[in-house]
């Protein structure tokens, strides 16, 4: 008796973010293994990610797209309004999940803290990024990542919503300084890179 493996249920719901022109696709299921985000500032970058290829490639107003966790962050051209083509990319996104296509054909190898020394202050700016920050950031469609900690400067990497949202300089300095400055008394300022 041959059996066929029925087609996966695949809801899709959105959760709007700080970034106006950043919109967050959440499936009902996981995307990404934990911890791993893929970040794709524009066509060229899509080379192992046919999902964002494809999005691209369909829609001439996305300028960005964004993979972690069970969701997907799509960022649009200012002059696009979401209520104009949010329906299209929720079922293009649900059409090619519903087909069991790989959004990556990647193989993953990330070791996330392969560049860390793990002195003392760094390991504490680590866990306070893990524990307080990473979540709330990532509810809003972006990831931040620890790029270097030097001299008390902390150097971060926004993506997703994140990478180019108006707010996320307020964010960087009032929120995310602030705190690491509390928490870590080494802290002297925090800057970000572009993913």
């Amino acid at each position: 008796m041959q059996t066929t493996q029925e087609p996966r249920v695949v809801n899709i719901y959105t959760e709007s973010n700080p970034n106006p022109n950043s919109l967050k696709f959440v499936a009902n299921f996981m995307l990404m293994p934990e911890g791993i985000s893929r970040d794709f500032p524009n066509a060229e970058s899509t080379g192992e990610a046919p999902l964002a290829k494809a999005l691209f490639e369909q829609f001439d107003y996305v300028t960005g797209v964004f993979y972690m966790s069970n969701f997907i962050t799509v960022t649009k051209k200012d002059e696009t309004e979401w209520y104009e083509v949010k329906a299209q990319i929720q079922q293009f996104i649900k059409d090619f999940l519903t087909q069991g296509k790989d959004i990556l054909t990647e193989e993953i190898k990330d070791n996330i803290d392969k560049e860390l020394t793990g002195d003392d202050a760094e390991a504490k700016i680590k866990g306070v990024l893990e524990e307080y920050i990473k979540p709330a950031v990532e509810m809003d469609g972006g990831a931040i990542k620890l790029s270097s900690y030097k001299d008390g400067v902390v150097t971060v990497t926004l993506q997703g919503s994140c990478s180019g949202c108006p707010s996320s300089t307020i964010t960087l300095k009032n929120g995310i300084e602030n705190l690491l400055k509390r928490m870590v008394p080494e802290v002297k300022e925090v800057v970000a890179e572009e993913g």
